[in-house]
């Protein structure tokens, strides 16, 4: 009678080929992650010196235009921060990051408030500082995933650490969204008073940061109710700011 032999394949082998595939996603994780950070913290340290010509929130607003049939206008005109009026540096602190000047990149309190806050029901508000938002701005697309506000904090403490107090609000003054398709003080200036950015008056200058929170929805001019109370709001804090000093 004869014998079957089977053979079995060893279950060492099964394991190696595992651990090797494993090895190999570990060696692909840790490269891309060196790259990240190589990446990111080349480009904080060329924006430190370079103007930001272009950012996310401009692509995404180009593409949003194109898909739904409208005309694109853009308009971004970069100015040193010395061009730029010392009333709308103030107007932004009295608006959006009343810390600016003393925190480290986050504002707890705030960021605590608004948490109960929208917990309540009531309207959404982030608490994010004016580093995070130039953070967001720069780097990053719009949304409220975890992954990206973990990057938000990761750039906050990127910029905070290499750029430093004055260079955050030169570029955040250059590149966030001031009226629909335009960027930056400079443009919304031309854009609203037809003038340039370093001439602006408290209430100008209080107009513009008024709009902050929904710039294609109010007007920095011959504005709402709402945003007149805003202005009022903005220029009467902006007179408890001393002199900036970053």
């Amino acid at each position: 009678m004869a014998t079957r032999i089977t053979s079995k394949k060893p279950k060492s082998s099964s394991k190696k080929n595992t651990g090797t595939f494993m090895s190999k996603v570990g060696r692909f994780l840790f490269k891309a992650m060196l790259w990240f950070f190589g990446l990111s913290i080349f480009f904080v340290v060329l924006f430190k010196f370079v103007p930001v010509p272009f950012t996310p929130l401009m692509a995404i607003r180009a593409v949003e235009n194109k898909l739904a049939g409208k005309e694109n206008y853009f308009r971004h005109d970069w100015e040193p921060i010395e061009n730029i009026s010392n009333n709308l540096q103030k107007a932004v602190i009295a608006s959006e990051d009343g810390t600016f000047l003393v925190h480290n990149g986050f504002d707890f309190t705030a960021m605590q408030k608004a948490y109960k806050n929208n917990e309540r029901g009531r309207r959404i508000k982030g608490g994010s500082t004016i580093s995070q938002q130039t953070a967001k701005n720069v780097f990053l697309w719009h949304g409220r995933s975890y992954l990206r506000k973990g990057l938000e904090a990761y750039f906050t403490v990127l910029i905070e650490l290499i750029w430093g107090k004055e260079r955050i609000m030169e570029v955040y003054l250059n590149s966030i969204e001031m009226g629909n398709g335009v960027y930056g003080a400079q443009a919304a200036t031309q854009h609203w008073y037809g003038k340039n950015c370093s001439s602006l008056t408290k209430m100008q200058a209080a107009g513009i940061a008024a709009i902050l929170p929904n710039p294609r929805k109010y007007s920095a001019t011959r504005s709402s109710s709402y945003i007149n109370k805003r202005k009022a709001r903005i220029v009467r804090i902006m007179g408890y700011i001393g002199k900036i000093e970053y």
